[in-house]
């Protein structure tokens, strides 16, 4: 029966039995007659369509179903009503049909507290949601018996578990399973289940609710399933696994073909297996099929020079250094403290080209992109960011207040507590959102400086804006043009060696001359308080990155060789220097030394333009070498006018070169200060541990 079936039944009762030729005399689809909620005598004022009923004497209005109720008009099982707009027939969604659908009888589930409700004068069955102490906290409509869209919450309801107020801990146990109707079906065969709406809807904070319980996850055969087992798992990682019999994929449709519920349960239950066996053999599989398709990769004595070519082969021209850390800084993600870098340097000149680049060879879970992001994404986005380096294609994103605290909340806490307030409906009550890290982050931008809180807790990269860089550039553009570039590599062995790192690769290091370390680094700099964690950081992901080549100590950490400190020191050291102030960029002497060569006594003050000329470059990359020394204080700005040419004169001079921290073969020998090291190993000594011996993996 469709609705208008339905409104032709409903007139017929209205009409006492009245022909069907004369149910719509006034306009099509609407029919008038004597209203039924009071003493009527004028047929004009009871208004009657699919849309509903309303009587504009005595003010009565409804849906149609809720007419057809009242009426008597009764609904047989076996007619149906087409709904969602498409021309499927489906049951309409009565508590009836509900109890037919799912073989429950009617009783128990009003029991349950569902009823037929009629929101927009269609049927749904509400489902309420109790808490602990029966009081109703919310409710669910199930809107449609069948298909997609089959569930709405009622407006103002907080998504929680269904059946706390039936929960029991003397019974010692209870099942998960994924929505209210298994959950109804458990109890109507007296097991003891909660109703989780949604497999990827569990919340870390539900453990609380089940703890002291033996906790049992019904897994259903697919994706939803396996999403809904491993995120209870993972707060739960005790939890046992219940495995349907094969064909079958809950409890509802096991109860509804059959099955002795029972005696079901309890077998499967015998059977059951803890979650984290189960992940462990996953993981242990997904783990051997990605070091295989890795290859040589993890083998190779110095992956970070691979990387670089791979990167050259993809069409980066002359960033390998760049390359290298943002790769190394990727790795690092795996840590408690990865590592972040901010990549600098005036617009087109590739930064976001460099980042790209490298992040092409991490597969999709290693990074999260974005081009921009509100204030408050990082507090209200469910992007899971745990392990994970977030990529922002500029610094815009971060120029508020708030967004620069969430960012430094998560780069220096490993995670995101927010408090913020929200309307329900017992009034306007407290929120805690919590994002769990540790987060990395990358972010691109054609500015001097980030927030100076942000800005100390990064790594600055300076992409080239050199002459030579951009004729090399032009030079692969050319060769993209005309057909000679190659075909890029393909990634995919290089997605297979992070994934084999993420799942089975060793995480944790020991560094056996990270005293020296110390004892031999520039103390007077303060920054380094902070800049040094970021260096041992880089070497742990070297030593982890080159684990398939390291030795291990006696408790199983990997050991980092003198090879993964020089690798990384060539990397960071001027990085590292100029973030200190201990010396300055190539770039910047190259700029002060060229206004120096400019400025006269007689005339003070230099434009940009001819900057720019005597250093061969574009006025925009000259504008932002002379803004950065200018912060730096090399340089002076004389022009203090908005809007003026600038005036460019020399400041401060220049620091000497200072080393900020040991070069590699400081490290070597037998004097002080040095580790006891005889003399420097050979390549192929540095690939391995102290002792020699070899590693079996």
């Amino acid at each position: 029966m469709n609705l208008h079936d339905l409104l032709e039944a409903v007139t017929r009762k209205l009409d006492r039995g009245g022909s069907p030729d004369s149910h719509f005399p006034d306009r099509e689809g609407e029919y008038w007659a004597l209203c039924p909620f009071h003493p009527d005598r004028h047929p004009e004022n009871f208004s009657v369509s699919e849309a509903g009923y309303h009587c504009f004497a005595c003010g009565a209005s409804g849906g149609l179903w809720a007419l057809a109720e009242k009426l008597g008009v009764t609904q047989p099982l076996h007619l149906c009503t087409v709904v969602g707009g498409d021309d499927t027939p489906h049951l309409p969604p009565t508590l009836e049909n509900y109890a037919a659908a799912k073989r429950l009888p009617v009783d128990f589930l009003r029991s349950l507290g569902l009823v037929t409700v009629y929101p927009q004068g269609r049927p749904a069955v509400k489902m309420p949601y109790f808490d602990t102490g029966g009081a109703e906290i919310g409710a669910r409509l199930r809107v449609a018996l069948e298909g997609k869209n089959r569930f709405k919450w009622r407006k103002g309801t907080h998504v929680q578990p269904y059946g706390l107020w039936r929960l029991n801990r003397s019974w010692g146990a209870v099942i998960l399973c994924e929505g209210e109707s298994d959950a109804q079906t458990f109890w109507f065969h007296g097991a003891q289940a909660l109703g989780i709406p949604g497999a990827a809807s569990w919340q870390a904070e539900w453990a609380e609710v089940v703890e002291g319980l033996a906790v049992y996850v019904w897994q259903e055969p697919d994706q939803g399933g396996e999403t809904f087992a491993s995120r209870v798992g993972a707060g739960l990682p005790d939890c046992r696994i219940l495995t349907p019999p094969e064909g079958r994929k809950d409890i509802s449709e096991c109860h509804i073909a059959g099955f002795a519920i029972p005696e079901l349960v309890d077998r499967l239950r015998r059977e059951a297996r803890p979650w984290r066996e189960i992940r462990a053999e996953k993981l242990s599989r997904e783990a051997a099929a990605a070091l295989e398709a890795a290859g040589d990769l993890p083998q190779a004595p110095d992956i970070l020079e691979r990387f670089a070519a791979a990167c050259r082969e993809r069409g980066l021209v002359g960033e390998d250094q760049a390359a290298k850390l943002l790769f190394l800084a990727g790795v690092s993600r795996l840590l408690d403290r990865p590592v972040s870098c901010v990549v600098k340097g005036a617009s087109s000149s590739g930064k976001s080209v460099t980042v790209e680049t490298v992040f092409a060879h991490f597969p999709p879970s290693a990074f999260y992109a974005l081009s921009s992001m509100s204030e408050r994404s990082l507090a209200y986005s469910h992007e899971p960011l745990m392990h994970r380096m977030l990529i922002l294609y500029e610094a815009a994103g971060l120029t508020s207040d708030l967004a620069t605290y969430l960012m430094r909340s998560l780069l220096s806490e490993g995670k995101i507590r927010y408090e913020t307030i929200e309307k329900t409906g017992q009034g306007l009550q407290p929120k805690l959102i919590e994002r769990a890290g540790p987060t990395g982050l990358i972010v691109t931008t054609t500015g001097a400086n980030l927030h100076p809180e942000n800005e100390t807790r990064m790594l600055s990269i300076t992409v080239r804006d050199d002459p030579i860089q951009t004729a090399g550039v032009l030079q692969a553009l050319a060769n993209r043009a005309s057909g000679r570039e190659a075909e890029p590599p393909d990634v995919a062995r290089w997605h297979a060696l992070q994934r084999w790192l993420e799942l089975a690769g060793c995480r944790r290091v020991t560094i056996p001359y990270a005293n020296d370390l110390a004892l031999l680094a520039d103390s007077r700099a303060v920054r380094l308080r902070r800049d040094f964690g970021a260096v041992l950081n880089l070497v742990h992901a070297h030593a982890i990155l080159h684990q398939a080549t390291r030795e291990r100590d006696p408790v199983g950490r990997i050991v980092a060789t003198l090879a993964d400190y020089a690798a990384v020191y060539e990397l960071v050291i001027d990085l590292i220097a100029q973030g200190v102030q201990a010396t300055v960029s190539t770039s910047i002497r190259e700029t002060v030394a060229a206004v120096k060569e400019l400025d006269t006594p007689t005339d003070p003050g230099i434009g940009l333009a001819p900057i720019a000329k005597r250093l061969g470059i574009d006025r925009s990359a000259a504008s932002r070498r002379v803004r950065v020394a200018v912060e730096e204080g090399y340089l002076v700005n004389l022009e203090q006018r908005n809007g003026r040419p600038a005036r460019i004169t020399p400041g401060d001079p220049l620091p000497e070169e200072g080393a900020v921290l040991p070069h590699p073969d400081a490290l070597f020998g037998e004097g002080e200060g040095r580790c006891g090291v005889s003399s420097p190993p050979s390549k192929a000594q540095r690939c391995k541990g102290s002792d020699g011996v070899s590693v079996d993996l």
